[in-house]
């Protein structure tokens, strides 16, 4: 009996999926750090704990100088947006140079700038829409007479496509075409890439009807009638069918930010949003793809670093963070 329970024991831990961050499973991986809380560590102790769990990449979503201070000499890629208020101001030239010299040149010698990201999930019918390419155009010129690699993009959400079962038949919105086109066009011209949300739990919570939560966290066994296994490659291929319609078969989608939350609401349980990570993490790392970009891994960031509790909106956008507020994990 004594035998028989220890075996047990060891076969259920042994099917617990801990959350680890090695080099292996960060290699395309990185966290976005949100700061909206009033009870979260300083940003120097951020960087810290990024740098001892070996997260090599972060997304800050404002030119914070205090955690552009902390980022010196610690080679942390670092993907930065705009402030959303600062858009109008930078479809003048001038301040856009102002704006790069004051946030990116000054620290470019010790500071690991990836992209610099011009509006996130701007849609076509917001106030700021008609300033994100001149911004984005603006913001790239300044970049490039300073001789620096960085690449300037902006970060849509899925709901700007539509029709999107099955993946291939994916094309963005009508309303969406004619803000979205002159963009990809940039980001082709400049080499860069588009940048996307992809949140299978939204899709999952708001159709429970035909999404069922297997396939949501990657747990499905085998794939369905259309040759998907999970739905974040179902949501990420939606968007390259998109992007093939509007004549860009070869642009590259990161992924800037992707997360399950915690608690509260339908399907945000610790266990769930452990098995999403976890398995987000291998899925994101490994040489398997999506069947539309078979073969590599996709570039993407978790979301977030932690718990948000002041952020705005639903419950749920309060619990998607990876480590509790004294930095230990939370799972």
């Amino acid at each position: 009996m004594f035998v028989s329970a220890i075996l047990l024991l060891v076969g259920i831990l042994s099917s617990i999926r801990v959350l680890e961050f090695t080099a292996a499973q960060t290699q395309v991986v990185g966290i976005c750090y949100g700061v909206n809380g009033n009870n979260l560590p300083s940003k120097q102790e951020v960087v810290d704990l990024y740098k001892s769990k070996g997260i090599p990449r972060m997304r800050i979503y404002s030119p914070d100088e205090e955690t552009l201070q902390a980022l010196r000499g610690s080679n942390i890629e670092l993907t930065m947006d705009v402030t959303g208020e600062t858009l109008q101001s930078l479809t003048d030239p001038n301040v856009a140079t102002d704006w790069v010299h004051r946030y990116v040149t000054s620290y470019s010698q010790d500071v690991n700038f990836k992209y610099i990201v011009v509006g996130n999930e701007v849609h076509p019918n917001y106030d700021v829409a008609p300033y994100i390419l001149p911004a984005m155009t603006n913001i790239q010129n300044a970049i490039s007479s300073a001789n620096l690699q960085t690449k300037v993009s902006t970060a849509i959400d899925t709901t700007l496509v539509t029709d999107s079962y099955p993946p291939n038949n994916g094309v963005f919105t009508a309303d969406a075409s004619p803000y979205i086109g002159p963009i990809i066009n940039f980001l082709v011209n400049n080499g860069a890439p588009l940048l996307a949300n992809v949140y299978p739990y939204f899709a999952y919570v708001n159709n429970q009807q035909d999404i069922s939560l297997p396939y949501a966290l990657f747990t499905q066994q085998g794939t369905n009638d259309i040759g998907y296994q999970n739905l974040f490659d179902a949501m990420l291929d939606s968007i390259y069918a998109a992007l093939e319609k509007i004549g860009a078969p070869n642009l590259e989608i990161v992924v800037s930010e992707s997360g399950w939350p915690s608690a509260g609401g339908d399907g945000a349980l610790v266990d769930n949003a452990r098995i999403y990570y976890y398995n987000l993490l291998n899925h994101a790392n490994g040489e398997i793809g999506t069947p539309k970009r078979p073969g590599r891994p996709i570039q993407t960031f978790l979301f977030a670093m932690f718990d948000e509790n002041q952020k705005p909106g639903a419950e749920t956008e309060r619990h998607f963070g990876l480590f509790n507020p004294d930095k230990s994990s939370k799972y």
